[in-house]
């Protein structure tokens, strides 16, 4: 994970602390360098793309395009769902089970049992495999009940939960401009609703 997050980084622009996104989400994510027994590294790439994803190594990035389009409120939502990824363990259950499907595991095997220094495009090949792919129904529910429950405990306005969701429901009925990600996550449409059920 911490190689495949230096080269993502390496190819996208990160917001610095002096950039308004950076400053921005600074102040959002403050005091959540730790949070839940992780250690969290979170940065805003100045990506036009509305997306975030989460790594099982503590790594967070929000998309400048994101920020964009949501409120605080709704930031925080997508940066508890993102630790509620991470806490879950999904996105290291997809490592584990893309390096034993690559022929990196036998790299890994003659190497005395670790991975070494990986190539760019393998690099690339696992961010797709496992950042990227298909989400499960589940895990996107595990993720946002994880995101309430901290919507909650933070003191943030937990409808955000639902208003980030039901924006993304727009844009993804928006035939002209769809968001790509939203192929390989479950409806948004009704994630909001499982979170407007939580609120009462």
């Amino acid at each position: 994970f911490d190689e495949v997050a230096a080269e993502t980084d390496r190819q996208n622009p990160i917001a610095g602390p002096k950039d308004p996104y950076g400053k921005r989400l600074a102040t959002l994510a403050k005091g959540l360098n730790s949070h839940d027994g992780l250690t969290l590294d979170i940065k805003a790439y100045l990506v036009k793309d509305v997306n975030a994803f989460a790594m099982g190594n503590g790594t967070i990035r929000v998309f400048a395009g994101l920020m964009d389009q949501f409120t605080d409120d709704e930031i925080r939502y997508v940066i508890g769902h993102e630790i509620g990824h991470v806490k879950a363990g999904h996105s290291k259950k997809r490592m584990q089970t893309a390096l034993r499907a690559s022929a990196l595991q036998k790299g890994a095997g003659a190497t005395g049992g670790t991975v070494g220094r990986l190539a760019s495009s393998q690099l690339g090949d696992l961010f797709n495999k496992v950042v990227v792919a298909q989400h499960s129904q589940k895990n996107e529910n595990e993720a946002d009940d994880y995101a309430m429950n901290f919507m909650k405990t933070k003191g943030y306005e937990p409808v955000a939960a639902a208003t980030a969701l039901e924006k993304l429901a727009a844009m993804e009925g928006d035939k002209k401009n769809p968001l790509q990600f939203l192929s390989t996550h479950p409806s948004p449409g009704a994630r909001a609703k499982r979170m407007r059920a939580q609120l009462v």
